[in-house]
């Protein structure tokens, strides 16, 4: 069934789009990932234009994020003082992202910008994780086990001014860094369309010290208000949220996660790992060609009725 865009001003595949948003949470209901850094590269392939698939996406992450921040909040897996501190942060870093994001749109660069942007993310998330994985099977196989100190924060942490209490987490920080983790997940949400949380997740457990059963769900909790505020900047500065599209890719992404959550026993450790390094390795060099390689025809004309 052909549906058509508003804000991209294209008719799709409704069913098309579907599935693909369902592909994309099946992936993140086998891997635990957000698969926010996947759907954006695969609506580009589909033809939507790079502004309209990034803020659209946002709006997905939304949903999802609320989704699972319902299920962590519900454990008492949410650290809300430190959640909010980076809510904080992550508000600034939307409104730096949107003028980012408004003055490359500006300059007609736009749509180049994004694809160079996911080129090197994808490229070097997909490499650490092979790189994680070898290194991974090559202590397995030297019989080397490492603790991970999951209490410690780093030095140059604590010697930070204007620190507080975060009583849940049992941390007395600077308020400085979580509000800086923020920002960077505010600038990422408005200018990629993501929840950044592959930055995020590590810099709270490896710069702020908390504790990992409660990263998970802080994380979500302020993800959830970054990407609404950067959802709420594209479509009142950019007009580039789609809320056509972006209901297909809530429910889409909503069933395939079902799936995957299912699928999930299937695919453990190093496997999951290297299937989905080189699932992101993929698009990314799909990205690299539609970016870089001269196609055969430079011109072409389609006769639209």
């Amino acid at each position: 069934m052909q549906i058509y865009l508003p804000i991209a001003e294209m008719a799709v595949s409704a069913e098309t789009v579907f599935m693909l948003s369902a592909f994309v949470g099946l992936l993140s209901g086998i891997f635990g990932v957000g698969g926010g850094f996947l759907t954006t590269p695969f609506l580009i392939f589909f033809g939507i234009p790079p502004a309209v698939s990034v803020a659209t996406q946002a709006s997905q992450l939304v949903a999802s994020s609320m989704a699972g921040a319902m299920g962590h909040f519900r454990r008492g897996n949410v650290d809300i003082k430190m959640g909010l501190v980076m809510v904080s942060g992550g508000a600034v870093g939307s409104v730096v992202g949107i003028f980012i994001f408004k003055l490359l749109r500006y300059l007609g660069q736009i749509d180049f910008a994004i694809s160079f942007l996911y080129i090197i993310l994808l490229g070097g998330i997909g490499i650490l994780m092979i790189m994680e994985s070898f290194v991974s099977v090559l202590k397995k196989k030297e019989g080397v086990r490492k603790a991970f100190n999951d209490s410690k924060v780093s030095p140059w942490v604590l010697s930070l001014p204007y620190k507080m209490r975060f009583p849940r987490s049992k941390l007395f920080v600077s308020a400085l860094v979580p509000a800086g983790i923020g920002f960077v997940g505010g600038v990422l949400a408005s200018v990629l369309g993501i929840g950044g949380g592959f930055l995020i997740v590590p810099a709270m457990i490896y710069i702020l010290g908390m504790p990992p059963l409660l990263v998970a769900g802080t994380s979500l909790f302020q993800v959830i208000f970054t990407t609404a505020a950067a959802t709420i900047m594209h479509a009142l500065m950019n007009h580039t949220v789609d809320i056509v599209l972006g209901l297909i890719l809530i429910l889409g992404g909503v069933v395939g996660a079902q799936f995957g959550v299912v699928l999930a026993r299937f695919f453990k450790g190093q496997t999951a790992r290297v299937t989905l390094a080189i699932i992101i390795l993929s698009v990314c060099l799909k990205l690299v060609v539609d970016l870089f390689v001269m196609p055969v025809d430079l011109f072409s004309a389609e006769y639209v009725r």
